[in-house]
């Protein structure tokens, strides 16, 4: 008896990598420990056949360390399919740094977590995600040369600032987006469209200020209230609550804020024919995609219309002038065409179709 239940809380208690369900081939999983400043984080690098990996530091209260590994291997994975799709010479890795970004953040902790991605020699280059910003992009960049996101410079359309991809992130969601309208709308003016954005932060809201600019109509949440006002007083948008934001009767869903929001709860109230947005990892399931495409809804894969950030940070790292970004950015709306397009000739869900273009980038 006693025998059999400790073997059962081992099994349970297990941290299991090659045979972890996210896993999927990646070359290298890291675990870092600091000690003295009580960092715990993980370091995934999916995919370095195109080049070096990038993706985001994001700092979260991960409710255990398995919540955190699951993340880190997911997301690592759709960097490297994000990097592929937008045609970058980069491959796709993450790192996670378990704890509240609220409460547990200090200059000593994201030195440390710059030493563990100095130590791997830029086979992995972090950025700023979830969590993290500039301020801890350059803490992490007094141990590493690796690290982008943590200086001023040209910002697109002019102006300077730090290092901030956001406002990249924003208008290649909305270029994305304006395309799944036109496509599944056959809309090409957005002139009245009703959106519904589920987050603003500083990709929700700049997506939103964009939107409004083009003549949309704006429903919004977000857990920060100030952020909701914020939107209520400049853009007009009209406030709703957390659980509201999904059933509404609006031509697009745009989640912006975490992933996994596309679930089995939520497909009973989702009523959009389009869901076009910045978050990442939105379906909660794979067989989600599915049931997307069977209703007539039309997803744009997340990796595909959110690779403005991966873009910019590119250039930031291998050279480019803001022109250059904002040409490369504009070609998401190309990318999400041709998604589009196929997906609807092999009667195929969009991320079905999207994971084999960038398989066949990835190989070419």
């Amino acid at each position: 008896g006693l025998a059999r239940i400790l073997a059962k809380n081992k099994r349970e208690n297990a941290m299991p990598i090659f045979t972890h369900p996210e896993f999927d081939h990646h070359e290298h999983v890291q675990f870092c420990h600091d000690k003295a400043t009580g960092l715990k984080a993980i370091i995934a690098v999916h995919n370095t056949r195109l080049g070096p990996a990038l993706g985001g530091c994001r700092m979260w209260p991960y409710a255990d360390e398995q919540q955190a590994l699951n993340d880190v291997l997911r997301l690592s994975r759709g960097m490297t399919y994000k990097s592929a799709l937008a045609g970058l010479p980069l491959g796709g890795g993450k790192a996670v740094i378990i704890g509240d970004p609220r409460k547990d953040k200090s200059e000593a902790l994201f030195q440390a977590m710059g030493g563990f991605v100095e130590s791997m020699g830029g086979r992995y280059i972090t950025a700023a995600d979830s969590g993290t910003g500039v301020a801890e992009m350059a803490l992490m960049g007094q141990r590493t040369r690796h690290v982008v996101g943590a200086g001023t410079r040209e910002q697109l359309g002019g102006g300077t600032r730090s290092g901030d991809p956001s406002p990249a992130t924003a208008l290649g969601v909305f270029i994305g987006l304006r395309e799944a309208v036109l496509q599944r709308l056959g809309r090409h003016d957005l002139t009245g469209l009703r959106v519904a954005v589920q987050g603003l932060g500083q990709v929700g809201y700049n997506l939103a200020r964009h939107l409004k600019e083009a003549g949309a109509e704006l429903w919004v949440h977000d857990i920060q209230e100030a952020n909701v006002r914020r939107a209520v007083d400049e853009l007009g948008a009209h406030a709703v609550s957390a659980l509201d934001i999904y059933g509404l009767d609006v031509d697009v869903f745009s989640p912006c804020a975490m992933g996994a929001i596309i679930n089995d709860e939520t497909l009973q109230v989702l009523r959009a024919p389009v869901i076009a947005g910045a978050a990442n990892n939105q379906l909660a399931k794979a067989s989600h995609a599915d049931e997307l495409w069977r209703r007539g809804c039309l997803h744009a894969p997340d990796y595909a219309i959110n690779a403005g950030g991966i873009i910019d940070v590119s250039y930031e790292y291998n050279g480019g002038t803001p022109e250059q970004v904002r040409q490369h950015v504009e070609g998401i709306g190309e990318t999400l065409r041709q998604i589009f397009l196929r997906a609807k000739a092999q009667d195929m869900n969009t991320t079905r179709i999207a994971d084999s273009l960038a398989q066949e980038r990835l190989n070419a």
